[in-house]
């Protein structure tokens, strides 16, 4: 039996991916030795990063200006890296989730942090509008995809201070006006790589502005000037990124993923919509995710949770579980993710629905 890998992350990859990486672990580039055991200061690990950031900044149209970073320590330290290298007395944040949530908790050790809008009333399923971003603030953050909830802002924010995304869920996923962002950071570990890589990108006339003495491996200008070879970068999944963005331009890129992402989602949330025993947790369109599907079911029904998620593991539907945190059902249907599997979860859906 078929199975299809809903996972949140770390998620499905392209088989090319896999592909590509397995015969690396076995021959790397005709060396005869694995991609695990190389130096990476040799040339054709070299190759590979100046491969993986230049493609990564051909698919996003990275303007001049703007560094490609690959780093270890996953998103988490970049709610860290942000303040530390950006914030001289104030910050502000857009609380729209757990993650959103952490940032925003570590930008308290650096000064003044100001939460301009929260959607915590409502278990964080929407997205918060009208809010007011103050002028002095060193930069305002945001998380564009929220994985546990569902919600997702779809567009680049006009903001008169320099703006920070993490894009850990969405990189890829839909164009981007890199443009707008100060820097955008996130995990690898659902639309681009294996755990274990972190990409970073940054523009550099935004560092170097506070007072602060910042460690060596949390200064951004340490990765510049090293092009994230400081310290032995996580060559693995460094190479694992370099197939999904070679897969993600073979594609057609950013834009053709986008239009395939959008009819996959809309298949999903129609039947949702349609279907007796379900409803959607966000209620308005405009915010929901397009990576993260999250559906719980009707309350007629709730006695049958169980029964579905069960059910639906039988046929081969890997990883729909709703989080811990917030129950019922979750279908992430990142890039890599075929609209055949989305299709196959919808038939389980209606198959349940005739049972019950």
């Amino acid at each position: 039996m078929k199975k299809h890998n809903f996972y949140a992350g770390p998620s499905i990859l392209p088989q090319y991916t896999i592909d590509g990486v397995a015969e690396a672990v076995k021959n790397f580039a005709g060396t005869g030795l694995s991609v695990m055991e190389v130096s990476h200061r040799s040339k054709e690990f070299i190759a590979v990063m100046d491969d993986a950031q230049a493609l990564f900044k051909e698919l996003l149209n990275v303007p001049g200006g703007y560094h490609v970073l690959f780093l270890g320590g996953g998103a988490s330290t970049q709610f860290t890296m942000v303040p530390m290298n950006l914030m001289q007395k104030k910050s502000a944040y857009l609380n729209t989730g757990s993650w959103a949530t952490k940032a925003q908790k570590e930008a308290h050790l650096y000064g003044e942090v100001i939460e301009v809008a929260s959607s915590k009333d409502r278990l964080f399923n929407y997205i918060p509008k009208g809010y007011e971003v103050p002028s002095d603030a060193d930069y305002f953050h945001i998380t564009t995809n929220n994985t546990i909830y569902g919600t997702e802002i779809k567009e680049d924010i006009d903001c008169r201070i320099p703006l920070v995304a993490d894009m850990s869920s969405d990189i890829f996923s839909r164009p981007v006006d890199v443009s707008k962002y100060a820097i955008i950071y996130g995990g690898a570990q659902k639309n681009l790589a294996p755990a274990g890589v972190t990409f970073v990108i940054v523009r550099e006339d935004v560092l170097g502005k506070v007072d602060r003495s910042i460690p060596s491996m949390l200064d951004y200008r340490t990765h510049i000037d090293k092009g994230s070879m400081f310290n032995t970068p996580p060559v693995l999944p460094v190479y694992a990124a370099l197939q999904t963005l070679t897969w993600l331009k073979n594609q057609g890129g950013v834009a053709a993923m986008y239009n395939k992402n959008i009819e996959k989602a809309q298949l999903l949330y129609d039947e949702i919509g349609r279907n007796k025993l379900f409803k959607a947790t966000v209620e308005d369109e405009a915010d929901r995710s397009i990576m993260n599907i999250c559906w719980v079911m009707n309350e007629t029904y709730a006695e049958l949770e169980k029964e579905f998620l069960d059910f639906a593991t039988a046929k081969g539907m890997i990883g729909i579980k709703g989080h811990r945190s917030v129950g019922g059902f979750r279908a992430s249907i990142y890039n890599a993710m075929p609209k055949e599997s989305v299709e196959a979860l919808i038939t389980v859906m209606r198959e349940f629905e005739k049972n019950n």
